[in-house]
């Protein structure tokens, strides 16, 4: 139980530093759809920063998830893999950025930004500072350093949103009132290319904080651990491309299946927007990730843990479905955080948010093959997924725009989930509580489906019944798998009494 106590400690300053991080970043979703002129420029940040997404799995080709896995194995001096690693990813990064750089005009002219190849150039200099800063973050995570990786990851996000308040609202304002403090570096007609200027900005910060860690590394290389490192890494490299494809691809290739360009970057637009709605899973599982996983690897020197696993799976679902239902329940709330004009992509909202929790639960049974050293499994899985993303948006996406990408989603993740747990049952069989899980998704269902029987309900009563089930959900938890005792704080009160 102190375990699972510590692992619950982790999460939340992740997680709190992530919903911060992730809430203020979703404070830039009702500026861009707001201030940007059309929702085919917001399809156009949606469209690159999936790129970028994509890019920085390549520029990391697996070695966070190595670096973890040799600093804590037994015989390995971790000082040194941290300085493999730092060494590997620093050159890698910076042959990627002078290629980016340097042809930034003929990528411009494929993609489909041939009149913005700077916009190439800033995303080839944003990926490569990210992909290197990826190292000293996993050096603070490792290091248990939570509370630093929290501060230096909200700085940067801050400094983001500095510079976009500061371009996209700041500078126009200026313009109108002060000309001559602005009009020799700004262009009003420049508009979303500012949105990337400020990212720039703000990793050359991030890099710049990050110096002391850095120089923690001793620099000193070692041929023959890189050459393990990479044996053990770069079948995580498929499985991240495949896995990232199975997050990113619809928004990379939506484009391209819809005739009218204008059309398919607006449609883009709303979708990305929409996506955005449903991040709260999202910062959700990736918090979860970054306590779970040097968490399960450091746990595993000290026998078989396969108890606190289940278990960890077990509360995740039901935290994940408490979220879904709060989201569901009050998303015409919500909703106003992207303008009007986008609302009408709010039906993908349930379908991604499910995604969402599939996918925290396949990152759940991915320790099976993490733990025996079998990751090609998760390569194998990962490219199921991608393969079944890319035909469900090619079959469907002309025909149903982005409500096929959406159900694109849902079925890559259930499908690999369902897969590897039962590959993960006959390679490390861990006894999970199946009955509870599946009567947690059918109380969540249920008050889902009594819900949407009130949507059309005067206000009042519609939050008056979504509020009553959603604290019937929190009651049904408290009362079967949390007593009041167990919760800190709280349960002090209660013994009291």
């Amino acid at each position: 139980m102190s375990e699972m106590k510590n692992l619950a400690k982790q999460t939340a300053i992740y997680g709190i530093s992530n919903i911060l991080g992730k809430f203020l970043n979703w404070c830039l979703v009702p500026l861009y759809t707001y201030i940007l002129e059309s929702s085919a420029e917001y399809g156009t940040v949606t469209n690159l920063y999936a790129w970028t997404a994509l890019l920085l799995v390549i520029l990391t080709y697996g070695m966070e998830t190595g670096f973890f896995r040799f600093a804590n194995k037994e015989g390995e001096d971790a000082s040194q893999v941290y300085s493999n690693t730092l060494i590997c990813i620093g050159s890698t990064s910076t042959i990627f950025a002078l290629i980016g750089y340097f042809f930034a005009q003929p990528i411009a002219n494929l993609l489909g930004y041939s009149d913005h190849a700077e916009y190439i150039a800033y995303i080839s200099i944003i990926v490569a500072l990210d992909a290197f800063c990826t190292i000293p973050f996993a050096h603070l995570r490792y290091q248990n350093k939570a509370s630093k990786f929290a501060m230096l990851t909200l700085a940067k996000i801050i400094v983001t949103i500095a510079f976009n308040l500061f371009f996209l609202l700041g500078c126009p304002y200026l313009m109108v009132h002060a000309p001559g403090t602005v009009d020799w570096f700004y262009d009003p007609s420049y508009g979303v290319g500012y949105v990337f200027v400020a990212n720039l900005i703000a990793c050359l910060f991030c890099t710049a904080t990050l110096l002391p860690e850095i120089r923690k590394a001793h620099f000193q290389f070692d041929k023959g651990l890189l050459k393990k490192m990479l044996n053990y890494s770069l079948p995580l490299l498929l499985l991240g491309i495949a896995g990232i494809m199975n997050q990113t691809a619809d928004k990379i290739v939506f484009p391209y299946l819809i005739d009218d360009p204008q059309l398919a970057r607006t449609e883009l637009g709303i979708y990305g927007a929409c996506f955005k709605v449903a991040m709260v899973m999202m910062v959700f599982t990736q918090a979860f990730r970054y306590a779970y996983e040097p968490y399960v690897f450091a746990q595993n020197k000290g026998g078989d843990k396969r108890g606190e696993y289940a278990d960890a799976m077990k509360f995740f679902i039901i935290f994940s479905l408490l979220i879904f239902l709060g989201m569901i329940f009050y998303l015409d709330i919500l909703k106003f955080i992207i303008k009007d004009s986008y609302w009408v992509g709010l039906r993908v909202v349930p379908i991604v948010l499910m995604s969402y929790i599939f996918q925290g639960i396949f990152f759940n049974l991915s320790i099976w093959y993490k733990l025996v050293d079998m990751t090609r499994y998760g390569a194998y899985l990962s490219f199921l997924g991608m393969c079944i993303t890319f035909a469900v948006n090619i079959l469907f996406v002309p025909t149903y725009s982005y409500m096929a990408s959406a159900a694109a989603s849902f079925c890559c993740y259930f499908v690999i989930m369902l897969i590897s747990y039962l590959l993960g049952q006959k390679y490390y069989p861990i006894k999970y509580d199946l009955k509870s899980i599946l009567l947690y998704f059918v109380v969540a269902m249920a008050l889902f489906g009594i819900s949407q029987l009130v949507a059309e309900e005067g206000t009042l009563i519609k939050y008056g019944v979504n509020t009553a089930l959603l604290l019937l959900y929190i009651v049904f938890f408290i009362k079967r798998d949390l007593p009041l005792q167990a919760i800190p704080v709280i349960g002090k009160l209660v013994s009291k009494k």
